[in-house]
């Protein structure tokens, strides 16, 4: 089976079940990864010799295993689809960030800052309606990004080998990449790695972001804007997002107690319910164009 139809068949899987529900296979992984945090890092007192360590007895096992799994006769084919569906996260992106705007359409700002905390890893106790949106806003364009198109573009490059190590990379980034003092060290070559591979595909996306908006101004804040963002991937993807929708992202926010003042992203009016559900559509269309593409060229080379 063409990598294009895998792709297609994989993202209709999400669109139809979305995460499976009584055992996800990063769930566990994560709880794996939990454990082999705390042998290598207790205390927070791993160096980055030990982050390398354990990124590779986390990671390398596992991705060899997929691939191997991936190589049996007659059902190969079907384990290439259900591994890229347990990496790819747009049903669930939807599910999470549409009840935000639900809420915010409702009046209801004490549900909208409970939804949006299940997206963020900002303070969210006293954000206002505008700061509610503005934070569902970045996290549809960033998570579209990191959850749904990378996954994709590792899957198409290099297969079940490809889409396993980003999605169990792009997880231990979550779970260790912060710049803190238990995971300063620590987690240095989760987030490096996880930097690397996502190089790419976030300019792809913003790139995709600015084709499907507002070009012009996408691709002048992409420009502007991303550079001045502390995350070299996230900065190119949210600009541009910023952008293609009008809206005006980043400024301060609450990180752990610690007030962040960020640059601002994007150039128009304040985000809003509506900037959410938009930039959730962005990503649909987003992921449809990519396929499209795909299987054009399947076609082409056919």
């Amino acid at each position: 089976m063409s990598v294009a139809l895998l792709c297609v068949a994989a993202v209709a899987l999400d669109a139809l079940l979305g995460e499976p529900r009584r055992w996800h296979p990063l769930v566990a992984f994560g709880n794996f990864a939990g454990r082999i945090e705390q042998r290598f890092n207790s205390g927070g007192r791993g160096w980055r010799s030990h982050g390398v360590t354990a990124w590779v007895i986390a990671v390398v096992p596992l991705t060899l295993l997929a691939t191997a799994l991936s190589w049996a006769p007659y059902i190969g084919w079907v384990l290439e689809i259900l591994a890229l569906y347990c990496a790819l996260g747009m049903r669930s992106l939807g599910e999470h960030v549409l009840p935000v705007a639900q809420a915010l359409r409702s009046d209801d700002l004490a549900e909208a800052r409970t939804r949006v905390s299940y997206l963020v890893s900002r303070q969210t106790s006293e954000l206002d309606s505008t700061e509610v949106a503005r934070a569902a806003t970045e996290s549809v364009l960033e998570n579209g990004s990191d959850a749904v198109f990378a996954a994709l573009f590792w899957f198409v490059v290099a297969g079940v080998p490809g889409v396993v190590l980003y999605r169990l990379s792009n997880t231990l980034d979550a779970m260790w990449g912060y710049r803190n003092e238990r995971f300063e060290r620590f987690g240095w070559a989760a987030a490096k790695i996880d930097d690397v591979l996502n190089y790419i595909p976030a300019r792809l996306v913003a790139l995709t972001y600015a084709v499907l908006g507002k070009t012009g101004l996408a691709l002048k804040c992409w420009r502007t804007q991303g550079p001045t963002w502390d995350s070299p991937n996230a900065g190119p993807v949210m600009a541009a997002g910023a952008g293609a929708l009008g809206v005006e992202l980043g400024g301060a926010a609450i990180y752990h107690g610690q007030l962040h003042q960020r640059p601002p992203l994007g150039e128009g009016p304040a985000a809003d319910a509506d900037a959410i559900e938009r930039g959730w559509q962005l990503v649909q269309r987003g992921v449809w164009l990519w396929l499209l593409i795909l299987c054009a060229g399947a076609q082409f080379y056919a």
